[in-house]
């Protein structure tokens, strides 16, 4: 081998170094890409933030034209809240989180829809998932919200609802039974389509 040729050669530590940095460049490409597919495609998709509610959640979620779970709980300010207070009235049932940010971006619009219509009857009542009361509190003086919202630090209503992702809403009728689920952040348009169908 000529010397022109052994000086084009790598050397020995040069070869090793590049070959360590391509090592770490493929491993660090199979965790990233493993990181997705355990997390589901990285928590938040869609307007939607997944949420694991592990072995607890109900076999199946409900659907339209059921009655919804019956469930009580306590507002983040206190008070005592049953889903039976609502009966014979127009319920937007909405689940959440002031840690997820699909959540905090439809909040204003939901503040906004529900102003529009309660002289209508229209009740909203937001169920807070996987938080203390104060964190909600905090968020609700902040956000500006003025309905109730249950807080549901321990996911037993998400669960009863198989909320698997946040936000979750579900529309229910006069006469008790559900009249349409939208999973994800929803636009005012969406919302108002939704309210509309529930105050017959």
């Amino acid at each position: 081998m000529s010397a022109t040729e052994v000086a084009a050669q790598p050397s020995g530590r040069t070869a090793g170094r590049l070959q360590t940095v391509v090592v770490i460049a493929v491993v660090a490409v199979v965790i990233g890409v493993a990181a997705i597919l355990i997390s589901g495609g990285g928590g938040e998709t869609d307007g939607v933030t997944q949420v694991d509610l592990g072995s607890g959640a109900a076999a199946a979620a409900p659907l339209v034209g059921s009655v919804p779970p019956a469930f009580s709980g306590v507002t983040y300010d206190g008070k005592a809240v049953s889903l039976a207070d609502y009966a014979g009235k127009p319920v937007w049932l909405t689940f959440g989180a002031s840690w997820c940010p699909d959540c905090r971006n439809e909040s204003a619009d939901v503040q906004a829809a529900w102003e529009a219509n309660k002289d209508k009857g229209l009740q909203v009542l937001g169920v807070f998932i996987s938080e203390p009361a104060a964190d909600i509190a905090g968020y609700a003086q902040r956000a500006g919200l003025t309905f109730p919202i249950t807080v549901d630090q321990q996911e037993a209503v998400a669960a009863a609802y198989r909320t698997m992702g946040i936000p979750t809403h579900f529309f229910i009728g006069r006469d008790g039974k559900i009249r349409q689920v939208r999973i994800g952040a929803l636009s005012r348009e969406d919302m108002d389509k939704a309210i509309a169908g529930i105050l017959d």
